[in-house]
C-alpha cells in the first residue's frame, strides 16, 4: 500500500468520525433543548406561555414535547382544551431535569469565576407581605450590587414544594422540616400589637390585654383570638372585635396606619411603619413569640454564587 493510499484511508476515517461526532453533538443539543422546553412548559403550565418565555414558536414547543414523549415512550402532560398538567410519573423526571439544568448553569457560572461577578437567574418564592414590605423596597440596592443577576420572583403564602417547582430560594413562615432543604432562620421576633397615633389619641392606649374589649380591633386572617403572655409567660387569649375583618396582611397594615383600630401581626409586617412613626406598638410587655421566618434552599448540591448572593442579601435586610 502506498503512502497516498494510507492517507486516503485516514481521510476516509476522519470524515466518518467527523460525521459521527457532529451527529452526536447535534443529538445532544436537541435533547438538551427538549429538556429545557419540557421544564419551562411544566413551570408555565402551557405551551404558549413557555414559547413566550423561551422566545420560540408554539409549534416548536409542541413538536419538541411530542418528540421527547416518543423518545421516552411516556406521556409527559395531560392536555385539555383549557390547560395542560404534568403527569404524576413525569414529576420525578421534571425534578431531575431541573437539577440537570441547574448543574449546567452552575458549571457555566464557575467557569466565569475569573470575572468576579455572580450572574444568572435566581427563582424565588416569597410570602406576599414579607416580600412587599421587606424585600421589594431594597431590590434597587441588590441590583446595584449584582447587576448580572436576574431575579424571577413569585409571591405565595401557601405551602410550596420548592424543589418540584424549580425554585432556588424560598422564604417561608413557620416551622419547616424537609431533609432535601437547608434552612436559615431570618427572624424570630415577637408578635406586635399596634395602632396609629391618631387612633390612640382618640381612644386612649390600652395598658393590659383585657383593655382590648373596649377598643376597635382589626381582625386579620388569623382570627379574633389574640394571644398575649402574662408575667409568668403563660398564654392569655383575648377575644377581640372591631369594624372590619381583613384576610390580607398588606391590607391589615394599611388599615392600622389609616387609624381604623388596633392590629396584631408580625414585627416585620409593621417594621417600616413603626420606624416611620405611622403606627405605635402597645402592650409590649405582654407580646407573644412570633413564628420564625426562614430561608430555604436546596441541600443536595453546592450553593451557586448567584443564590448565595441573594441569600446573604435577605439576611442583611432582615436584621
Amino acid at each position: 500500500m502506498t503512502l497516498t493510499n494510507i492517507y486516503s484511508c485516514f481521510d476516509g476515517l476522519n470524515e466518518k468520525f467527523s460525521t459521527y461526532f457532529f451527529s452526536e453533538v447535534r443529538a445532544a443539543m436537541n435533547k438538551f433543548m427538549a429538556i429545557k422546553i419540557f421544564v419551562r412548559v411544566a413551570e408555565e403550565g402551557g405551551f404558549t406561555a413557555a414559547s413566550s418565555k423561551l422566545g420560540i414558536s408554539v409549534s416548536a414547543v409542541t413538536k419538541a414535547i411530542s418528540r421527547l414523549e416518543d423518545e421516552l415512550d411516556a406521556q409527559l402532560f395531560t392536555r385539555t382544551t383549557r390547560q395542560i398538567r404534568i403527569t404524576d410519573y413525569a414529576q420525578s423526571f421534571y425534578e431531575r431535569c431541573v437539577g440537570i439544568l441547574a448543574d449546567l448553569e452552575d458549571a457555566e457560572s464557575e467557569l466565569r469565576q475569573g470575572t468576579g461577578a455572580a450572574r444568572g437567574r435566581v427563582r424565588v418564592v416569597l410570602p406576599f407581605s414579607f416580600g412587599r414590605v421587606t424585600v421589594l423596597p431594597e431590590l434597587p440596592r441588590f441590583h446595584e450590587l449584582h447587576p448580572q443577576i436576574t431575579l424571577e420572583i413569585d409571591f405565595s403564602d401557601e405551602s410550596v414544594d420548592m424543589i418540584a417547582k424549580g425554585y432556588d430560594v424560598a422564604v417561608r413562615t413557620g416551622t419547616i422540616s424537609d431533609s432535601r432543604l437547608s434552612m436559615r432562620v431570618l427572624t424570630r421576633n415577637e408578635q406586635v400589637t399596634v395602632a396609629s397615633p391618631g387612633y390612640l389619641k382618640r381612644r386612649g392606649t390600652p395598658q393590659v390585654p383585657e383593655d382590648l374589649v373596649r377598643h376597635d380591633c382589626i381582625v386579620g386572617r388569623f382570627g379574633s383570638q389574640w394571644t398575649f403572655f402574662n408575667d409568668d409567660r403563660v398564654p392569655n387569649v383575648i377575644p377581640v372585635s372591631g369594624p372590619v375583618i381583613i384576610n390580607s396582611g398588606d391590607a391589615l397594615r394599611e388599615a392600622a396606619v389609616a387609624g381604623l383600630g388596633l392590629a396584631q401581626g408580625t414585627w416585620w409586617l409593621f417594621r417600616k411603619d413603626i420606624e416611620a412613626g405611622r403606627v405605635i406598638p402597645v402592650l409590649q410587655p405582654y407580646a407573644a413569640p412570633g413564628m420564625p421566618v426562614s430561608i430555604l434552599y436546596s441541600a443536595n448540591r453546592h450553593t451557586p454564587r448567584k443564590v448565595r448572593a441573594f441569600i446573604d442579601f435577605l439576611i442583611e435586610i432582615s436584621k
